[in-house]
């Protein structure tokens, strides 16, 4: 990993989670002696937001799991990244594959949703990855490349500073299932390469690129090895002890 790039662990806690649990998981934090050379964002469910907001300690961060287009307005059940910002929230992950399939964010959708987070000065956590299907058919790098292209097409060059990409194979989503070390470093290589391309050099070389896909403290310690993994997403291990493995791994 290049020095330019601070390593980057998110926990994205997804639906779960209570009052109680959440707080036990944010006191464990905090007891951590996190050190500031590892960026650790955690994204509770909205609901429990402003709950982690008012109990976690520097330097970790938190993030909300999406946000809307809008600033405002007739959309019962979103939040805007305006509000967000507004209670101190500073990251906002977009494009998770459960939000493209299980609720319809299409790349136009997400791209919009990224454009809107960065006025709004978030940062984002942008979400991309391929389904079985489409790596079986040889189609990985079409499909993560035009996951990205979306965002490009409304992003300038100057704003890339605050976005996070998260390549997240869909198959290996809460699955158990990871991909080695080669599969999950070859598909960063591509999306580094396609920055430089079709962004610029310099952006190539600064943007952090994580790896999502059931992460857990036994297996991050070898992918944390690859050049052009700058970190990870974590799920269902971000809810319990083994984060903190994670989170210090590069520490």
């Amino acid at each position: 990993m290049s020095s330019q790039r601070k390593f980057f662990v998110g926990g994205n806690f997804k639906m779960n989670g209570s009052i109680k649990s959440i707080k036990e998981i944010i006191e464990r934090l905090n007891a951590a002696n996190l050190s500031d050379t590892v960026e650790v964002v955690v994204a509770p469910p909205a609901i429990y937001l402003l709950q982690v907001q008012a109990l976690l300690k520097a330097p970790a961060q938190v993030s909300a799991q999406n946000a809307f287009s809008e600033t405002s307005g007739a959309f019962t059940g979103e939040i805007s990244p305006s509000q967000l910002k507004d209670a101190n929230i500073h990251w906002v992950i977009l494009g998770h594959s459960e939000r493209r399939s299980l609720f319809g964010d299409t790349d136009k959708l997400v791209s919009e949703k990224v454009k809107a987070a960065l006025e709004a000065q978030l940062g984002v956590i942008a979400c991309i990855g391929e389904t079985l299907e489409q790596r079986e058919k040889g189609i990985t790098t079409q499909t993560v490349e035009s996951q990205l292209e979306a965002i490009a097409n409304v992003v300038s060059e100057d704003r890339w500073k605050d976005i996070v990409i998260a390549y997240e194979p869909v198959w290996a989503i809460g699955t158990g299932k990871v991909a080695t070390v080669e599969q999950a470093q070859e598909v960063h290589a591509d999306i580094r390469q396609w920055l430089e391309k079709k962004v610029s050099k310099e952006v190539a070389e600064t943007t952090r690129i994580i790896y999502g896909g059931s992460v857990s403290g036994k297996n991050c310690g070898e992918l944390a090895t690859a050049p052009d993994i700058d970190g990870f997403l974590v799920g269902g291990a971000s809810l319990k002890p083994e984060f903190i493995d994670i989170c210090k791994i590069k520490a």
